[in-house]
């Protein structure tokens, strides 16, 4: 099922049309694909918030953004039946007019990615490698027999390193990939500075949103930890991006202590810088975990049960859930209704996994005490 050709390969295309975290997910696909053969040439092809992330991975020479039709949330159009398909011709001109020699298809299981496959052939890409569940005949010069859910389930990040390993490409540093831009951080501390917070005292990130609302802890016990924390002594600095502002002001208005918000004032690299120099981040499952993982800063990842896959990796990290039947429903919205997985993790044990994650690292010094019952807490890097 794999070709011949793929080492001499230069010019390479890779595809990952998912956001921000997922991007940041393949980054050590991206350099396995690099590494012994530092002349080639990585174009990601991706979307708006995938591209954010990507303009921070050293890897990626070039990023090519495409809203496709068939990933979620598709590209805004006229309507459910509008057949404008005048954006996909115009990329498939484009792509051919790169001349690409290879292009490696990353999907998580659930999705095909017979549909860009499609894309890369028509764009006369010769080699086209992804994982896939049926025989894609044509469409795919490499392909790897989709093994997932029947046989195993991996993390995300090893899923995509086994995928580019069939065609030669490894790597011994498996870590993610962001490099902190200098004026980002020269910007960052200058907005710390405002906010009268030094390194002598002690403060963390706190992040209460998420695109899919299933992965959302709710913001009353976000409130409920956040006061916690400040009482002990902790300034608690809130992020977001701007459609969550109301989220965060609503937390912010519940809590008894000052607190200080960001939501919506960094741009990404500027979120790197302040993740990069937080002695800790609390959130939900969603990117600034990844970003966390990539920059080496302990996290405390409020983990609801919809998949197994994308949990802190290679970091410092402490992963709260309460374990629920209903586990791994792979949902944006709670199909049960009842959020259980992270309603019935409490504030306190909010408090203790981040006292315990800063005690075991030293960033901090703070006073440990046992996880309540009921409550899981995974500190592995990857899950089986």
């Amino acid at each position: 099922m794999v070709c011949d050709g793929w080492q001499a390969a230069k010019n390479i295309l890779c595809v990952r049309l998912d956001s921000l975290g997922d991007v940041l997910l393949t980054s050590p696909a991206f350099a396995a694909m690099k590494h012994g053969r530092p002349e080639s040439r990585l174009t990601l092809l991706t979307s708006p918030s995938g591209a954010a992330a990507g303009r921070l991975i050293p890897e990626i020479d070039d990023i090519v953004v495409y809203e496709s039709p068939w990933m979620k949330p598709a590209r805004a159009r006229g309507g459910p039946s509008d057949p404008d398909s005048a954006p996909d011709r115009q990329m498939i001109e484009r792509l051919a007019a790169a001349h690409y020699e290879a292009a490696v298809i990353f999907t998580v299981y659930s999705q095909s990615p017979l549909p860009a496959a499609l894309l890369c052939h028509l764009a006369d890409i010769p080699l086209r490698l992804a994982h896939c569940r049926e025989n894609p005949y044509h469409l795919l010069s490499d392909w790897v027999r989709e093994p997932e859910p029947d046989q195993f389930v991996r993390h995300e990040v090893q899923r995509q390193l086994d995928l580019v390993a069939t065609v030669g490409a490894k790597c011994d540093d498996d870590r993610l990939r962001l490099a902190v831009p200098e004026d980002a951080r020269r910007r960052l501390l200058r907005r710390l500075a405002e906010l009268g917070i030094n390194g002598s005292i002690p403060w963390l990130v706190m992040h209460p949103g998420s695109t899919a609302a299933s992965r959302r802890y709710p913001p009353e016990k976000f409130a409920v930890a956040a006061d916690r924390l400040a009482e002990l002594d902790f300034r608690v600095i809130f992020t977001g991006d701007r459609s969550e502002h109301e989220l965060v002001e609503s937390i912010r208005q519940r809590m008894n202590s000052a607190s200080y918000s960001l939501c919506g004032q960094l741009e990404l690299a500027e979120l790197a810088a302040l993740v990069e120099a937080a002695p800790v981040v609390i959130s939900n499952n969603t990117a600034p975990v990844h970003v966390a993982a990539a920059v080496g800063t302990p996290v405390v990842d409020l983990y609801a049960l919809t998949n197994p896959q994308h949990t802190p990796w290679r970091v410092p990290h402490r992963v709260l859930f309460r374990d629920v039947p209903c586990k791994y429903c792979y949902k944006s919205v709670c199909p049960q209704g009842h959020h259980d997985c992270l309603r019935l993790v409490e504030p306190e044990q909010v408090v203790q996994a981040t006292i315990d994650l800063l005690t075991k690292t030293g960033r901090q010094s703070g006073h440990a005490s046992n996880t309540s019952a009921g409550t899981h807490c995974w500190e592995t890097s990857c899950t089986p």
